[in-house]
Formats: structure tokens, C-alpha cells, sequence
């Protein structure tokens, strides 16, 4: 017993420094204003309550038990801060490397970059200069990959619609976007080349924001070994392509090439080029970003064209007066975008009701106060579409399709955010819209369109999907 008490003191000490961390730490807390909101369950947070409830309702709902303007929740294993509406768009987008900066959890970094990068910061991952990304993407660059995207876009209604009466729209038009990416950023064209990417890349955007249990049969588990199988073959093409351009006697030879020969052939502040790795991990960010968002994109175009037959008319009526204006194998121009404007409002219109992605995360790099809410350095931030997209201020009738909200000035700036805005606006914003118009301008010339399930229910993962992909009948037009 006297043993027993000189332990006591011994037994008692870890569990009293706890509680004086504990408790300093909960004092902290509270005396900072925090946004209110909730932490979930202990370890899991509330990420079940999003998965189940969608963003969509997940966001809404919190708006109005806590505030309109920002939340707190805990998602990902993160404590983070909801920033809701046009002004929290507008506070993020601007402080974009003042108080914020750009984050990917853990886990989407394990499935897509190398061992070597998934403790670094995503400016290290990078390497290239976003103005690199800029450049490429910019409109005058993007002119050259109009008749490119109009020839594969041919080529895939034939082979992949035209034989058939009924067509699943999501697979196949990510089927295109990836094509057609590997081709303009690759110039991969053999099927067997392309699909020794695009299975196991399949497998990551399957997978990459499925809960991360990393055991085998998880959909977390096939992202981590898709994620190895994109890398090691991305790395052969980068060696095989570096060796090509070091026998040109001349390195400019490859500039009027594809991406990857304009990536060789950058260098960094130091003049050194950059590594294969590094390399990889930019094509990995460009392949995610043309592949799920702008296939989620042309889906849902699709879907709206299908579901309403008055601006489906409308729409074909634009693009059969372009098709007229061209012969029979004229492939389509810059010139001929710019006519596509009410095309253009359909697809902006159907960005706004369904956009392929949720918002994004950054990270605050210092503490500071929102709408009289303390944020801590450290916390990760989220902005949402929906809280604008939807916000019948913004947006009269918001669950109304309307394309002429975009005509004129168009929304109030920082209201229609389907690709973020300020410093970290989506560089791939142009490349969307090219992309999109080409493919609406190919199947509405050819075909009318029916879904096959009227109200087929849309779940959301990585984006929105419908659960049965979309099938649509397909009245070809009479000629």
C-alpha cells in the first residue's frame, strides 16, 4: 500500500499533463470566435454526413443552422472552415497567397504523385511556373487543338455512337476527353498505348476520394496500385521522348510538338531542366483536370440537351447554320467557336446547375478574421459552388435552366465560380469551353436525343455522376 502511494504521483503525471494540454488547448480555443459548426464523431468527423447527404444539401443545411457566410466542420481528418456565398468566393480568390495557399489531402497525393512528393507543398510538386501553365492554355496557343479536338470527335461518334441506338453518355465521353488528351498533350493516338494509361488511371479517379483504407479490395487500394501503373508508364514515355529530342541536333525542333516536348524543354530559375519526376507530376495534374471535370462537363450538356427539347432546338439551330457556312470536310476554326455563343450559354447554364467540381481546398498559412470569425493558421479552407450557384439572390428561380443569365454582363462577378477564380482560376478553363462546343457542335448535328431514364439520380463522387451513365436514345437526323 505505502508502494502503491510513492506510485501515485508517477501513475497520475501523464494523465495531469494531458489534461493541462487538453484544457490549455480547449481555453484556446475558446477564446478565439470560432465559426460555428460541428466536429463530427471523434476520428471521423462529419465526412459520413457529406457522403450521404451530397455537397450540395451537406452545405446548405449548415448555412442555415449556422451561418451564411462560414462554417466550421471537420472533413478529411481536418479541422476546416466552409467559406459560403459570392464574398467568401471572392475573400479566398484574393488572398490566394497572402493568408492561403493551395491543398490536396493526404490521401489524393498517395494515389497520384510519387512516394518522394507527398509531404511537399504543391508549389513543390509542380516545379513549372503556373504562367508555363498559362501559356500553353491560353487562347491563341489553344487555336492550334480546335481541328485536333473536331477530328477525334468524328472519329469517336462513329466508332463509339453511330453503330448503336442507345449510347451510356458519361463513359464514353470520358472515353473522348482522355483520347483526346493523351493526344494533344502526348501525341499518344494507338489505342494500346493509350490504354495502358487510361485503365489504371480509371482505377485513381475511381478511387482517389473513397475513404483512404489502403487494404486490398478497397476502391482506395486500386487508386494507390492505378496510381504506380500511370506513373511507370508516364515515365517511360517522358525517357523515351527526352532521348528523342537530345539526338535533334537543334532542342527548338520540338517546340511545335505536343506538351510534354514544351515541358522538356523548360528550365527552371537555376537553367536546370526539369526532372522526369517533376515532369510526371505535371501531366498527372493536367490528365486529372481534362479528364473527370471536362467529362463531367460534356455529360451533363448532354444530359440538359436530351431532357429539354426546346433548347436542344435552339442549340442545333446555331450549329447547323455553322455546319452550312463549311464543306462537308472542313474541320471547325476559332472563327467558328466564337459563333457558338448561345451554345456556349447552354453549356454555362448547365456548369451552373451541375458543375464538375465542388469548390477546392486551400490552407491558411497565418491566422486571421472573416466575417468576425477568428480562421487559425493551419486550418483548411473550402469554397462551394453551390452556395452561389444556387442562392436565389444570385441566381432568380436557381433550379430553373435559363441559359439567358448569361447574356449581356452576366452574372454578378464571383456568383459563377465552375472554375475558382483570382490567382488560382483553373488554366484549363479555355481548353473546357473548346472542348465542350466541339463535341456539342458534332453530336447535335448528327443526332436528337432521348434519355432512357428520365429521372436517373444523380450521386456524387469525385464529381457528379449519374448511377446509371447517362443512356440516351439516338434519333439520327434525316439528311
Amino acid at each position: 500500500m505505502e508502494a502503491f502511494l510513492y506510485l501515485l504521483p508517477l501513475l497520475l503525471l501523464p494523465l495531469s499533463l494531458y489534461l493541462v494540454s487538453f484544457l490549455q488547448k480547449k481555453g484556446s480555443d475558446d477564446l478565439k470566435n470560432l465559426p460555428r459548426g460541428s466536429k463530427g464523431w471523434p476520428m471521423v468527423g462529419e465526412n459520413m454526413e457529406f457522403a450521404m447527404l451530397g455537397p450540395q444539401k451537406f452545405v446548405k443545411d449548415r448555412m442555415q443552422k449556422y451561418s451564411p457566410e462560414v462554417f466550421r466542420t471537420s472533413l478529411l481528418g481536418e479541422k476546416m472552415a466552409i467559406f459560403c456565398g459570392a464574398q467568401g468566393n471572392k475573400f479566398l480568390f484574393m488572398n490566394e497567397n497572402k493568408l492561403l495557399t493551395s491543398w490536396w489531402p493526404q490521401s489524393m497525393k498517395k494515389a497520384l504523385l510519387f512516394p518522394e512528393f507527398t509531404e511537399s507543398n504543391l508549389k513543390e510538386v509542380s516545379a513549372l511556373k503556373r504562367s508555363f501553365h498559362h501559356d500553353i492554355l491560353k487562347p491563341e496557343a489553344l487555336k492550334q487543338y480546335i481541328p485536333v479536338m473536331d477530328m477525334l470527335a468524328r472519329e469517336h461518334l462513329d466508332s463509339e455512337w453511330k453503330p448503336n441506338s442507345v449510347v451510356k453518355v458519361l463513359p464514353l465521353s470520358k472515353k473522348y476527353t482522355f483520347d483526346l488528351a493523351c493526344r494533344l498533350f502526348l501525341s499518344l493516338v494507338d489505342p494500346d498505348h493509350i490504354k495502358k494509361l487510361s485503365d489504371p488511371f480509371t482505377l485513381v479517379t475511381n478511387g482517389m476520394f473513397s475513404v483512404p483504407i489502403d487494404l486490398p479490395g478497397t476502391a482506395y487500394n486500386g487508386a494507390i496500385k492505378g496510381g504506380k501503373l500511370v506513373r511507370e508508364e508516364l515515365m517511360r514515355i517522358i525517357k523515351e521522348r527526352r532521348k528523342e529530342l537530345m539526338m535533334m541536333e537543334k532542342q527548338h525542333e520540338g517546340e511545335g510538338r505536343d506538351l510534354l516536348s514544351k515541358m522538356l524543354l523548360v528550365r527552371d530559375e537555376e537553367g536546370q531542366f526539369l526532372s522526369e519526376m517533376e515532369i510526371s507530376n505535371n501531366i498527372i495534374g493536367l490528365l486529372v483536370a481534362s479528364f473527370e471535370t471536362t467529362s463531367s462537363a460534356v455529360t451533363a450538356v448532354m444530359n440538359y440537351l436530351a431532357e429539354l427539347p426546346h433548347i436542344y432546338d435552339q442549340v442545333y439551330k446555331e450549329q447547323m447554320a455553322i455546319a452550312k457556312s463549311k464543306g462537308p470536310d472542313d474541320l471547325l476554326t476559332w472563327e467558328d467557336i466564337e459563333k457558338m455563343k448561345y451554345s456556349w450559354n447552354v453549356a454555362r447554364e448547365s456548369l451552373r446547375l451541375t458543375p464538375p467540381a465542388q469548390g477546392a481546398f486551400r490552407e491558411t498559412t497565418t491566422e486571421f478574421t472573416y466575417a468576425g470569425f477568428t480562421i487559425p493558421k493551419g486550418w483548411k479552407t473550402f469554397w462551394t459552388v453551390h452556395s452561389s450557384h444556387k442562392n436565389p439572390n444570385y441566381f432568380p428561380e436557381p433550379e430553373k435552366f435559363n441559359p439567358s443569365r448569361f447574356e449581356g454582363s452576366g452574372p454578378a462577378p464571383y456568383t459563377f465560380v465552375p472554375f475558382g477564380g483570382g490567382p488560382r482560376m483553373c488554366p484549363g478553363k479555355e481548353y473546357a469551353r473548346l472542348e465542350v462546343l466541339v463535341f456539342m457542335h458534332n453530336v447535335v448535328k448528327r443526332f436528337k436525343l432521348q434519355k432512357a431514364i428520365p429521372n436517373e439520380k444523380i450521386v456524387f463522387y469525385a464529381s457528379p455522376t449519374p448511377v446509371h451513365g447517362l443512356p440516351v436514345h439516338l434519333r439520327p437526323h434525316q439528311i
